[in-house]
C-alpha cells in the first residue's frame, strides 16, 4: 500500500511515469525503506494504465461490497429483545454520575 501511496503521489505532483527511484526517493524521506521486488510489482502492474480510470473502477468495486453493521438491529428488534439492552443504558449512566462519587471535575 505504501508503494502505491508513493506512486499516486508522484502521479499527483505531475510525474506521468514513476520510476523506482521516484518512488524510493518518497519513502526515503519518511523514513521508510523500499524493498525492490514489491516495488518492481507495482510499476510493472501500473505502467502505461490510466490511474483515474483504475481510481474509478476500484470504487465502483469497493462500492458493490457490503458494509454490514445494519443487520442485527431489526433481527434483535424481531426478537423482542430490542427494549432490555436500552433499559441497561440508561441504568449505567445513572451509576456512572459525579454526584455518587461526593466530588466533580471542578470542585
Amino acid at each position: 500500500m505504501k508503494y502505491l501511496a508513493a506512486y499516486l503521489l508522484l502521479a499527483l505532483a505531475g510525474t506521468e511515469a514513476p520510476t523506482s527511484a521516484d518512488i524510493k526517493a518518497v519513502l526515503s524521506s519518511v523514513g521508510i525503506d523500499a524493498e525492490g521486488d514489491r516495488l518492481e510489482k507495482v510499476i510493472s502492474e501500473l505502467q502505461g494504465k490510466d490511474l483515474q480510470e483504475l481510481i474509478s473502477e476500484g470504487s465502483a468495486k469497493l462500492a458493490s461490497v457490503p458494509s454490514g453493521g445494519g443487520a442485527a438491529a431489526p433481527a434483535a428488534a424481531a426478537a423482542g429483545g430490542a427494549e432490555a439492552p436500552a433499559e441497561e443504558k440508561v441504568e449505567e449512566k445513572e451509576e456512572e454520575s459525579d454526584e455518587d462519587m461526593g466530588f466533580g471535575l471542578f470542585d
